[in-house]
């Protein structure tokens, strides 16, 4: 007989009733009832409850075993009886009455209980993480992390790509966040980078002719933690495809995704083709670039009904090139004036002037702040666009920037759907973001800086970056959006250097700076690159969704937490005066007060 097991604690059932086995695992759970000892112990696989008859040699171990000490169990497989089959159990036909136990890990006392999710502070979940991913909900996460990992691997080399490995030891880059840095030891006052993803290397595999790569590949980034960003390092599924357009790569990407999401959920999946929505348009209609749409209440441009009204207040923003947006709120006439109040609130703190409102009661009057200044003209003129039945009620931004006018009411639309329960239950609602931006101006210099991605091949090619202006020209850049979370962002490359060239140099890089940072890849492309493309959908924000969790946390089995550090290994960490010699760096710390 093997020394620790025969079977594991998920694994019998009625048909092996009557057979000696051994189990090994954890013990989740004592209790006594009459002398006779009931244990659920407990392994990766699943849960057997175990009888301990009363007054034996075993009774009386099991009894000095403390909960979570791990144990190998001996003994016959019985039929629980009538009564006391658990259906909730896959094992719960039968229990395994003990003839011997032995002790292989005894456990101290817990510093939190297991199985009462929801009381224990997170810097106690972290900094005990191996108890932590004992509890059922995380375990599992865990392990539908490592299954949609692996379908997503059958589906790529099913699609004919193939998986290499790129570089975690590499050169600094502008990717949009901050790098973590690597003193070099043999190179006195250089350093190495972390990549914030494997960018260059991958469209370099193009350029060697490989057509189609991918890699579950890590990527870090020194940035702030949210709830679906891991700061310091998270994974991502990274591929790229040769002499491919933004279909080829959105077809491709749609096949997998939508297959993992049919696989692991028994929700509705958007079906293929996901729709598309111009980035433009998506933040007139819902003032952000990542949509849910699993509800809709769309944001609708009213400026041309206030800009001719007689309303002065609304007039004036129009007539100085401003705009109103507005939304409808089907069913919401009849909530309180505080409700109204309290949204007006909120959108003041998301930086709106005010939150107007114009309600249309059912067999009532209308109501709202509107309701007087406008006559019933306009009432009607702003009821038939906004296509609002009696019962809805709807809400007016007015800036003299119009996009601002739509965040904030993008803002306050997720929040109606927060409180009004609007979202469509069971459903993953996928959409392409498209025609992003190519230049962008950083609102602390004013000066032009890239908006995406720096590697994106411009709409319209070098003419484009010639003769238009750079806050005009589009990139064929594209965002996988899924409830509301940015899954992945994707590309098609730049892969001539005369564009590339003219492209850094309108983001205020000088030809010497290009051939500096990105020499490497400028040099590739001079000896025949293909036109390319790529996506790098996120795998931490896949299984999030999958589970169902809130938190990014919850799907990572050794996280830090909201302040980058890693409480169960204690980092970062001081280093020996030894460690620092050897990479010739000296400590100074910014003075405190």
């Amino acid at each position: 007989m093997h020394p620790y097991r025969t079977h594991t604690c998920g694994e019998l059932r009625a048909t092996h009733i009557g057979q000696t086995v051994r189990l090994s695992g954890w013990i989740q759970h004592k209790r006594d009832l009459g002398g006779v000892l009931f244990v659920t112990l407990r392994d990766n696989y699943g849960l057997t409850q175990i009888l301990v008859p009363p007054g034996t040699p075993v009774h009386q171990a099991f009894e000095d075993f403390r909960v979570e000490s791990v144990v190998t169990v001996d003994g016959v497989v019985r039929h629980r009886g009538e009564g006391n089959v658990n259906p909730r159990m896959p094992t719960g036909e039968i229990e395994v009455e003990a003839a011997a136990v032995t002790l292989q890990g005894p456990a101290d006392v817990l510093p939190f209980p297991l199985h009462d999710e929801g009381t224990t502070p997170e810097a106690t979940r972290l900094t005990y993480r191996f108890l932590d991913l004992r509890t059922p909900k995380l375990h599992e996460n865990i392990l539908l992390r490592s299954r949609v990992i692996a379908s997503i691997r059958r589906r790529m080399i099913a699609e004919g790509f193939n998986e290499f490995q790129t570089p975690i030891l590499t050169s600094s880059s502008p990717e949009g966040a901050r790098d973590y840095l690597v003193p070099s030891r043999l190179y006195p006052g250089k350093f190495y980078a972390l990549p914030q993803a494997p960018q260059q290397f991958k469209q370099l595999l193009m350029v060697a002719g490989f057509d189609r790569y991918f890699q579950i590949a890590p990527c870090f980034r020194d940035e702030d933690a949210r709830a679906d960003r891991s700061p310091g390092e998270f994974y991502q599924l990274d591929l790229e495809m040769s002499f491919v357009t933004q279909d080829d790569v959105f077809a491709t990407v749609e096949r997998v995704m939508h297959g993992v999401f049919t696989e692991f959920s028994s929700a509705k999946v958007t079906g293929i083709p996901f729709p598309r929505l111009p980035y433009d348009e998506a933040m007139r209609r819902y003032g952000t670039d990542k949509p849910d749409l699993r509800f809709d209440l769309p944001i609708e441009d009213v400026s041309d009904i206030f800009g001719a009204g007689e309303f002065r207040a609304f007039r004036g923003v129009v007539e100085a090139g401003g705009a109103v947006r507005a939304l409808s709120v089907p069913g919401a006439a009849d909530k309180s004036r505080k409700f109204f109040d309290d949204l007006e609130a909120f959108a003041k703190e998301q930086g709106a002037k005010g939150l107007a409102t114009l309600l249309f009661p059912v067999g009532g009057e209308p109501k709202g702040t509107l309701a007087k200044p406008l006559p019933p003209a306009m009432r009607e003129a702003l009821q038939t666009r906004l296509r609002a039945p009696a019962g809805s009620a709807l809400l007016f931004v007015a800036d003299a920037d119009p996009l601002p006018a739509s965040v904030v009411l993008g803002k306050v639309r997720i929040r109606l759907a927060d409180l009004l329960d609007l979202r469509e239950k069971n459903a993953f609602s996928f959409v392409w973001i498209t025609d992003f931006p190519m230049f962008e101006k950083d609102p602390e210099t004013g000066q032009i800086t890239f908006s995406h991605n720096p590697f994106s091949m411009p709409q319209g090619g070098l003419e484009a970056l010639e003769t238009l202006d750079p806050l005009k020209i589009k990139a064929f850049q594209y965002d996988l959006v899924c409830n509301g979370v940015e899954l992945s962002s994707g590309a098609i490359r730049n892969h001539r250097p005369e564009i590339m060239y003219k492209a850094f140099a309108i983001a205020g890089y000088s030809k010497a700076d290009v051939d500096t940072k990105f020499g490497g890849m400028i040099r590739a492309f001079r000896y025949g690159a293909p036109p390319h493309g790529g996506i790098a959908p996120g795998i931490d924000r896949i299984v999030m969704l999958l589970a169902n969790e809130r938190n990014i946390r919850e799907v990572i089995a050794f996280p830090m937490n909201q302040n980058a550090q890693d409480l169960l290994m204690g980092a970062p960490s001081e280093v020996s005066q030894k460690q620092l010699d050897e990479l010739h760096l000296r400590i100074v710390l910014p003075e405190k007060g």
